[in-house]
C-alpha cells in the first residue's frame, strides 16, 4: 500500500519515467481486458472477442513504447505504475467491474479510454524530445480513436442478432440471481411473518411487545432464507449466478418484508399502529404481485391469486389466533 506523501507527483516526473509508466499502465489494460474477455467468454462469446481485439491493441501501444525507451534509455526499464504517483487514475479491481454485468463493462472501458486519452495528453506536454513527444501525442489520438475502434469491433462481433442474444443473457442472469431469490425472500417475509406479528399483537395489545416479536421474526427469517438459497444452489450447473449474491437478495428482502408491517408498532398508539401495519401488508402484497407480473412473467390474475389472497388467510389466521 503506498500513502499519497510517499507518492510521486506526476509534475516530477521525468521523461524515462513517463515512459516506464505508459508502459506498465498498458500492461494493465491489455491484462484487464483480457480479464473481462475470459469472464464474458461462457456467456458473452462475441463481447469476449470485443474486448480480445481492444488487448490486442494495448499490447500494440506497449510495443511501440518500449521500442521508444530502448532507443532513447537502453533496456532497463524503471519500475513505475499507477499506484506510485499522486492523482493518476487507478483501475477498478477486475473482480469488482466483473460483478457488475455487462453493461458495466463496457462503460468500463469506455471511461479506461478517456482515461488514456486525458494521460497521453498530459504526459505529451511535458516531454522535450521531439521523438517521444509525437509517439505520445500519437497514442492519445489512439486512445480517443479507440472509441471508433471500440464501435468497429462491436459492429464487427456483435451485429444485432448477437447484441440482442447478450442482452436476453444478461436479463435472464439478471433475474436469476437478483431478482428470483429477492422476490421469494419479499414473499417469505411479508407473508410468513403476518401471522406471528398479528397475533402478538391481538393477543397482547402491546405495541413495543408486538414490534420486538416482529423484529426477531423478520431478522430470523431473513438468516435462515439467506443461507438456505446461498447453500442450496452453488450457481455452477444451473447458471443461477453467484450463491453470495443470491444469499443476500434473499436474505435482504426477506428482513424488509418483514419489518414492513412491524415498524409501524413502533408507534405507542395499538389502533393506529395497527391499521397502519394493515395499509402496509395491503401495498407490500400488491407490490409482490406486480413484480411478479413484471420480471417473472407471472400471469396477473394468478399472481393476486397467490399472494394477495395467500396473505389475507395468513393474516387473518394470525387475527384469530391472537384474538382467541
Amino acid at each position: 500500500m503506498y500513502f499519497p506523501f510517499f507518492r510521486k507527483r506526476f509534475r516530477t516526473l521525468t521523461e524515462q519515467q513517463i515512459l516506464a509508466l505508459a508502459i506498465s499502465s498498458e500492461e494493465d489494460d491489455a491484462r484487464i481486458y483480457r480479464g473481462y474477455a475470459e469472464h464474458l467468454r461462457p456467456d458473452f462469446p462475441e463481447s469476449a472477442r470485443l474486448f480480445d481485439g481492444m488487448a490486442d491493441e494495448e499490447d500494440r501501444h506497449r510495443q511501440r513504447l518500449i521500442d521508444r525507451h530502448r532507443a532513447r534509455f537502453g533496456e532497463v526499464i524503471p519500475l513505475l505504475r499507477r499506484e506510485h504517483v499522486a492523482g493518476y487514475d487507478h483501475r477498478r479491481p477486475v473482480w469488482l467491474v466483473e460483478n457488475l454485468g455487462l453493461d458495466r463493462i463496457r462503460a468500463e472501458a469506455q471511461a479506461m479510454e478517456q482515461e488514456a486519452q486525458a494521460f497521453y495528453l498530459a504526459a505529451a506536454a511535458r516531454t522535450q524530445d521531439a521523438e517521444t513527444r509525437k509517439l505520445l501525442g500519437d497514442l492519445a489520438a489512439a486512445e480517443a480513436s479507440h472509441q471508433v475502434t471500440a464501435r468497429e469491433l462491436e459492429t464487427r462481433h456483435l451485429d444485432p442478432d448477437s447484441r440482442d442474444k447478450e442482452d436476453k443473457t444478461a436479463h435472464r442472469q439478471f433475474l436469476l440471481t437478483w431478482v428470483q431469490p429477492g422476490l421469494a425472500g419479499l414473499m417469505d417475509g411479508s407473508v410468513s411473518t403476518l401471522a406471528p406479528i398479528f397475533a402478538t399483537a391481538f393477543a397482547t395489545l402491546d405495541t413495543w411487545t408486538t414490534f420486538l416479536v416482529g423484529l426477531a421474526a423478520s431478522v430470523g427469517a431473513g438468516i435462515s432464507m439467506g443461507f438456505t438459497e446461498a447453500a442450496s444452489d452453488d450457481g455452477q450447473l444451473s447458471g443461477r449466478g453467484s450463491p453470495i449474491k443470491r444469499g443476500f437478495a434473499s436474505g435482504i428482502m426477506t428482513t424488509v418484508g418483514g419489518l414492513g408491517h412491524a415498524l409501524p408498532y413502533l408507534i405507542t398508539d395499538f389502533w393506529t399502529a395497527t391499521s397502519i401495519a394493515i395499509l402496509v401488508v395491503f401495498v407490500e402484497l400488491w407490490a409482490i404481485a406486480w413484480i411478479q407480473n413484471r420480471y417473472m412473467d407471472t400471469p396477473f390474475w394468478r399472481a393476486t391469486l397467490q399472494v394477495v389472497c395467500g396473505g389475507a388467510l395468513v393474516f387473518g389466521a394470525g387475527v384469530l389466533i391472537g384474538s382467541g
